[in-house]
């Protein structure tokens, strides 16, 4: 039992770590991790919590890096989707994941090859986007790969958009985790442990990858969104 909560906490903390660095992680590392051992209902149920609680502590930290101005029309869209998407969870999760698996692995190529930056996308193309990454979120419990492929279009910097992404994140929890303890409180109880464990670690992971952020280069970091997005499209498709 405690190498199980010490694996969990280790799980927990690398993606603190990640969602530091990249503005995702949290959800596409500990929902395939928590899923093998319980439904993957289940799983984005429990992830909920410590992913709320890290992005909310991320954000804070970041507020004065954000794109308030891409905020408005991505973020407010990206909440809404992620309302839709949690009503839909238990209706088309595996759907969900494939298609989002999908998306990722082009966005990733694209990203590697330089094609997503050749154009600056719209005010209604990221309403678009926003939409679509909440509501594959809401789905599927890795609604942050979406969401940083969509904000790899834009020119920010690396802190405008990790601080941008986690604030986004942090509208889409404000309205899909009402709708998930609504309907899912009594198996959250059940998974108490796991969500303690989940929400210490990612806690110390966000501390200690915030350092690492601030470290990289604008093309390095670019680079390495696109290498991270590409893998989690892979693993979603193989798992």
């Amino acid at each position: 039992m405690i190498a199980l909560a010490l694996s969990w906490f280790g799980i927990s903390m690398l993606g603190g770590i990640t969602a530091a660095i990249a503005g995702f992680g949290i959800g596409s590392i500990l929902t395939p991790a928590l899923s093998s051992r319980y439904s993957v209902a289940d799983a984005i149920l429990a992830v909920s919590i410590p992913h709320a609680v890290a992005t909310s502590l991320r954000c804070w930290r970041l507020r004065g890096a954000i794109d308030w101005s891409l905020l408005k029309g991505f973020g407010v869209a990206s909440a809404i989707g992620g309302i839709t998407g949690a009503f839909l969870l238990l209706r088309f999760e595996s759907y969900a994941s494939t298609v989002l698996g999908i998306l990722l692995i082009a966005t990733g190529l694209a990203g590697l090859t330089g094609w997503n930056t050749r154009s600056k996308p719209g005010p209604n193309a990221s309403v678009l986007f926003g939409a679509i990454s909440g509501l594959f979120g809401g789905m599927a419990g890795n609604q942050g790969g979406l969401r940083a492929a969509a904000l790899t279009t834009y020119r920010l910097t690396p802190s405008q958009f990790v601080a941008t992404s986690t604030a986004v994140g942090l509208m889409v929890d404000a309205a899909r985790l009402p709708v998930y303890i609504a309907r899912g409180s009594g198996r959250m109880l059940d998974l108490a442990l796991p969500i303690a464990i989940a929400t210490a670690g990612v806690v110390a992971g966000t501390l200690a990858g915030e350092r690492v952020l601030m470290s990289l280069s604008p093309a390095r970091f670019r680079q390495t969104i696109s290498i991270l997005i590409l893998a989690l499209g892979a693993w979603l498709l193989l798992r």
